[in-house]
């Protein structure tokens, strides 16, 4: 499942998130919860709750239904 998850954060979410300076790396998973930690100017960017849900939970869900949620750490 990891390889798969950073194959589609590679496709969907890593590309916008460096056209403003950012990144995103996987934490852990636990308990079908993906913890991540964002990078760059992502890290301190006031938008980056926003961003979370709407790009990279969604993007996450899509391909795995079963993970219940993403949190930032």
């Amino acid at each position: 499942m990891r390889e798969k998850l950073e194959e589609i954060l590679n496709r969907e979410v890593r590309p916008y998130l460096s056209l403003e300076g950012g990144g995103i790396e996987v934490v852990s998973i636990e308990d079908d919860v993906v913890k991540v930690r964002f990078d760059g100017s992502c890290k301190m960017c006031p938008f980056a709750s926003f961003t979370l849900k709407t790009l990279v939970e969604s993007s996450i869900k899509n391909h795995f239904p079963h993970i219940k949620g993403v949190e930032i750490v």
